[in-house]
C-alpha cells in the first residue's frame, strides 16, 4: 500500500487488502526472467563443453570435445599431478581474479543475496565457470550444478544491473538465472523452482515465484535444443508398498541424515586444518589437488563429475566392494578438496554418496531392486545435507522420470531432513556463510503485523494538547509531572489532528527566544503530521514509521479526520510479543483441573510480555 497523505485535511481511500501484494510489475520481471532462462541454458552448455575440453587436454593432451574417460589416461601414475596443476591454476585465479570463485557456488549465491544486494561482479560470471571447468576437468570430484547455479545467478544479476530495478527484483533475477542453470544441467525445472524457494529466495511471494518459474520453464523447454532431452538418469523400477518397506524407507532416511552430518563435519574439519597451515590460501587447493590425484590412483571412478557412477548405482551393476571403495575414496577426496577452497559443486557428489549408502544397505532391506534403495539414498542425502526435502523429492522423480518413487522418496527425504535439523545447527551450505560472520535463518512465516489491523492495537485513551495552547503553556506541561510521552497530537476543537508536538520541539524552543504567547496551532501550522488509519494493517503503518523515524502516530477516522487512537512502537512490539507467546506458552484446555470460569478469566488477562511494552 502506498503511504497515506500526511496532511490532516486530505484522507486516502481505504486500502485494498488481499492475499498478496504483487502488482503488474511482475509481468516485466517475468519477461526479464525468460531472458535469464535462456542465458542460463547457454551458460550450462558452455560449462559442460569446457569441462569435457579440460578433461581431454589435461588427461590426453588432445584439444577435442569428444567425451573421453579419465580412467583411460596414458599418463599412468603421473596422472596424480594433473589435479595438482589444475588446483594451482584455480588458486591463482582466486588470488588475482576473484576470491568469490572459491567454494561450491550455492553459499556464494546465498551470500550475494543476503548481504550484497544481489549484485555479482562481471568477472565472477566469467571466472566461476572457467575455474570450475578446470577443477572438474582435471579430476575434481565435484558436480557442475553448483558452479552453473552461481554462473546462472551471476548472469541474472548482471541482467538486472543493466536496468532500474529494486534490490528485491535484482534478487529475483539472480535466483531465476540460478534456477535456469540447474534446469539446464539436470532437466529438472520443478526441482529448480523448489530449490529457489527452499534455499535462495528467502521468501514465498508471487513477485519472485512467477519470474523464477518462468525462467525454469524457458530453460526446460530450450535445453532440448542444446542438450539431451529426457531424464538424465532414467530408472524404471517400482516401489513395493508394504509396512516393512515403509519402515525401510525411513531407515534409509535415518542413515542418510547421519551420513549428512558426517560429510558436513568432514568438509569443515578439513577446512579447519587448512586454516592452520602456514601457507597463503592460494596454495591450499594444490594440497587438495594432491589428495585428489592420490585418490584417483586408488579408484579412478571417484574423479570427475561421476554421472556414470550414478547410472551404475541405479542399474545395480556395481559390486558391494566397488560401491564401498567408491564411497570411501570419493568422500575423502571431496571433503579435502572442498575444504581447501577449490571450485566445484556438491549436488552430484551427494547423489553418489547417498546412492552408495542405499546400495550398501540393500542386503539388510526387504526385497526390492538395488536401484530403488540407491534412488532413495540419493534423494535422502540431498534433502538432509542441503536441508531441502521437497527439492530432493521432486529432483529424484524428475531425474529418473519415475513418478512411482514419489512416496518412498518423500518419506526418506523427510526423515533425513528431520535428523539433520535436530542434530546440526546449520547445513553444509549455511555453515560456510556463518563462518564468514553472517547468521542465516531458514524458517519462513507470515509477518504478524500483516495479519493485524491498526484498530486492534491502537490505544484509544489518547492524551492530546489543544491547538490554542500557547508555547509557554506547552513548555510548562512538558516540565510537569503530567508529561509521560515523547510526543502528543495537537487537535482543534472538533478533535481533528493538526500537528504533533515532541520533546525535540520543546528542547528547541527552550534554547531559542520563542514567542511563548503564540498558540501551538500557529507555530506548527506548516508541519503536516504523519497519520494512520484504523483499517490499514499494522505492517503498513510500521513501514511508514520505520521510513520516517516517527515513534508515535495519531490514528484518525478516514471520513472526518477525527482522532480515534494512537499507535507507538511499543504497541507494534506487542504483536510480536503475542506471537512469541503463542509459540512458547503450553496450555491444556481439555481435562483441565481449574474451574472453567477461572480459566476463562486467565485467558482474557493480558500477558506479562505484552504488558511490558506499554509506555
Amino acid at each position: 500500500m502506498s503511504a497515506s497523505p500526511s496532511h490532516p485535511s486530505s484522507h486516502s481511500a481505504p486500502p485494498r487488502l488481499g492475499d498478496f501484494t504483487t502488482d503488474k510489475r511482475v509481468l516485466a520481471m517475468m519477461l526479464m526472467a525468460a531472458v535469464a532462462g535462456g542465458m542460463g541454458v547457454a551458460a550450462a552448455w558452455v560449462l559442460l563443453r569446457l569441462i569435457t575440453l579440460c578433461t581431454n587436454v589435461a588427461y590426453y593432451g588432445r584439444f577435442t570435445l569428444e567425451p573421453l574417460p579419465i580412467a583411460g589416461t596414458p599418463y599412468g601414475a603421473w596422472s596424480v599431478l594433473v589435479p595438482v596443476a589444475g588446483c594451482i591454476v584455480i588458486g591463482l585465479m582466486a588470488r588475482y581474479g576473484s576470491e568469490k570463485i572459491r567454494g561450491h557456488g550455492i553459499p556464494e549465491a546465498m551470500e550475494a543475496i543476503l548481504i550484497g544486494k544481489s549484485r555479482i561482479q562481471p568477472k565472477v560470471a566469467l571466472l566461476k565457470p572457467l575455474s570450475s571447468a578446470v577443477s572438474i576437468g582435471t579430476g575434481g570430484p565435484f558436480g557442475a550444478e553448483g558452479p552453473i547455479i552461481m554462473t546462472g545467478g551471476a548472469l541474472g544479476s548482471l541482467l538486472a544491473q543493466a536496468f532500474h530495478v529494486t534490490a528485491a527484483e535484482r534478487k529475483t533475477l539472480l535466483v531465476a538465472g540460478a534456477a535456469a542453470g540447474m534446469t539446464a544441467v539436470f532437466g529438472t525445472p520443478i526441482a529448480a523452482v523448489l530449490l529457489a524457494v527452499e534455499l535462495l529466495l528467502f521468501e514465498w511471494k508471487p513477485r519472485s515465484f512467477l519470474p523464477v518459474a518462468t525462467a525454469a520453464a524457458v530453460a526446460g523447454a530450450s535445453r532440448t535444443l542444446l542438450l539431451d532431452a529426457g531424464p538424465l538418469f532414467p530408472y524404471a523400477g517400482h516401489a513395493v508398498l508394504t509396512a516393512p518397506h515403509f519402515l525401510s524407507w525411513a531407515c534409509i532416511g535415518l542413515m542418510a541424515g547421519i551420513g549428512s552430518g558426517v560429510l558436513t563435519a568432514m568438509v569443515y574439519g578439513a577446512e579447519d586444518v587448512f586454516q592452520k597451515l602456514p601457507l597463503h590460501w592460494m596454495w591450499w587447493p594444490a594440497i587438495g589437488g594432491l589428495a585428489i590425484g592420490i585418490g584417483g590412483l586408488i579408484e579412478p571412478a571417484a574423479l570427475g563429475v561421476g554421472y556414470d557412477n550414478i547410472r551404475h548405482l541405479l542399474d545395480g551393476t556395481l559390486t558391494s566392494h566397488a560401491v564401498l571403495l567408491l564411497l570411501a575414496v570419493k568422500a575423502v577426496i571431496w571433503a579435502i578438496a572442498l575444504g581447501s577452497g577449490t571450485s566445484g559443486g556438491v549436488l552430484a557428489p551427494l547423489l553418489i554418496f547417498g546412492g552408495a549408502l542405499g546400495a550398501l544397505a540393500t542386503g539388510f532391506m526387504p526385497h526390492a531392486e538395488t536401484g530403488l534403495w540407491a534412488a532413495l539414498g540419493m534423494a535422502a542425502m540431498m534433502g538432509g545435507t542441503m536441508r531441502a526435502p521437497l527439492t530432493a523429492t521432486l529432483f529424484c522423480v524428475e531425474l529418473t522420470g519415475n513418478s512411482s518413487l514419489l512416496l518412498p522418496v518423500l518419506t526418506a527425504s523427510t526423515v533425513a531432513y528431520g535428523v539433520t535439523v535436530l542434530l546440526l545447527k546449520r547445513s553444509i551450505l549455511t555453515e560456510k556463510i556463518a563462518r564468514r560472520g553472517h547468521h542465516v535463518v531458514r524458517e519462513y512465516h507470515v509477518d504478524p503485523l500483516e495479519l493485524v489491523r491498526v484498530q486492534a492495537i491502537m490505544r484509544q485513551d489518547v492524551m492530546t494538547l489543544p491547538g490554542d495552547m500557547t508555547m509557554g503553556q506547552a513548555l510548562a506541561f512538558f516540565e510537569s509531572d503530567a508529561h509521560r510521552h515523547t510526543a502528543y497530537p495537537v487537535v482543534d476543537p472538533a478533535g481533528r489532528v493538526r500537528s504533533v508536538v515532541t520533546q525535540a520541539d520543546i528542547l528547541a524552543w527552550t534554547s531559542d527566544t520563542a514567542p511563548v504567547e503564540q498558540p501551538l496551532g500557529e507555530v506548527l501550522a506548516d508541519r503536516a503530521p504523519m497519520l494512520g488509519y484504523p483499517d490499514e494493517t499494522a505492517g503498513a503503518l510500521a513501514d511508514r514509521m520505520a521510513a520516517t523515524g516517527v515513534g508515535r502516530v495519531p490514528i484518525v477516522d478516514r471520513r472526518d479526520g477525527r482522532l480515534v487512537g494512537i499507535v507507538s512502537r511499543a504497541d507494534l512490539m506487542q504483536v510480536r510479543a503475542r506471537r512469541r507467546e503463542e509459540e512458547s506458552v503450553r496450555e491444556r484446555y481439555l481435562l483441565r483441573a481449574r474451574p472453567a470460569a477461572q480459566a476463562d478469566a486467565a485467558s482474557l488477562a493480558p500477558s506479562k510480555a505484552a504488558s511490558a511494552f506499554r509506555d
